[in-house]
């Protein structure tokens, strides 16, 4: 009898490391209205990403007299289409870098601090610029090149562009499919760049301190990483050597049950 327990034990021992519970798999677990109430205490939301050295942006300038406005405006280009003596029909517009200095070089008006600033406030800053040479100038920036990448235990990793000028970890988790079965969610891992220098934090996607921590929202070309867990361990790595295992377990149980019989 004391050997059947031992088997007993052993299988319920390698069953219990290769299930992956409900529990496992939700995220901001516990979370209601009450809950929201408190989290909003200290919730600031962002509405635009912050523009950071070397970030591509289109600026246009417009207003009611077009050519007062040229000069201020980058030349669209004309490209050719490869192997043909074609062009294509749609004109492309040319960007700005942000450069290391976090400045950009506009046409007339010269060098412009724009790292820092928001997409609206980098706006602004040229309005008033150019409201002292065009009358009532009008401003439109965008940033073309925001991205940021998901990688490890998701179902379509890669990088995710930054469409609508923010994205929150829950929005670039469900761009990429969302997590496998097989990810951690209690220890994300967000590597980020701030002055240069390379930030790493871990994130529980199961806690409701996720909607006020700063990793909540991702910046530009911020890397998420999902790492596995130690079902994905066993059952991608060690799948063969738990089978041999488990059938040795059991056949030695039943060699030690027919003895001692």
């Amino acid at each position: 009898m004391r050997y059947f327990r031992i088997l007993a034990a052993l299988l319920v021992a390698i069953g219990s490391a290769s299930c992956v519970t409900q529990k496992q798999l939700t995220y901001l677990r516990g979370v209601d209205a009450s809950t929201a109430d408190s989290l909003n205490a200290n919730f600031h939301p962002q509405t635009e990403a912050i523009i950071r050295n070397g970030d591509a942006l289109t600026i246009y300038v417009s207003a009611l007299d077009a050519e007062a406005v040229v000069p201020y405006n980058l030349p669209t280009v004309v490209y050719a289409i490869p192997g043909t003596n074609q062009l294509q029909t749609t004109p492309a517009m040319q960007y700005y870098i942000v450069d290391e200095a976090g400045n950009i070089e506009f046409p007339v008006l010269g060098s412009i601090h724009v790292a820092g600033l928001k997409r609206s406030e980098v706006a602004q800053l040229i309005k008033t610029k150019l409201e002292q040479q065009v009358m009532n100038p009008l401003v439109q920036v965008s940033l073309i090149n925001a991205h940021v990448s998901v990688l490890g235990e998701v179902n379509r990793p890669g990088q995710v562009h930054m469409t609508s000028g923010r994205i929150t970890i829950l929005d670039a988790l469900a761009a990429a499919g969302d997590m496998t079965p097989y990810g951690k969610r209690d220890n994300v891992l967000i590597t980020r760049e701030v002055d240069g220098k390379i930030e790493m934090a871990r994130v529980d996607l199961r806690s409701a301190d996720l909607i006020t921590s700063p990793y909540y929202y991702l910046q530009q070309n911020d890397v998420v990483y999902v790492s596995p867990n130690k079902v994905r361990a066993i059952s991608s790595t060690n799948s063969g050597l738990w089978v041999s295992i488990v059938g040795t377990a059991i056949s030695a149980a039943t060699i030690i049950v027919t003895v001692v019989k």
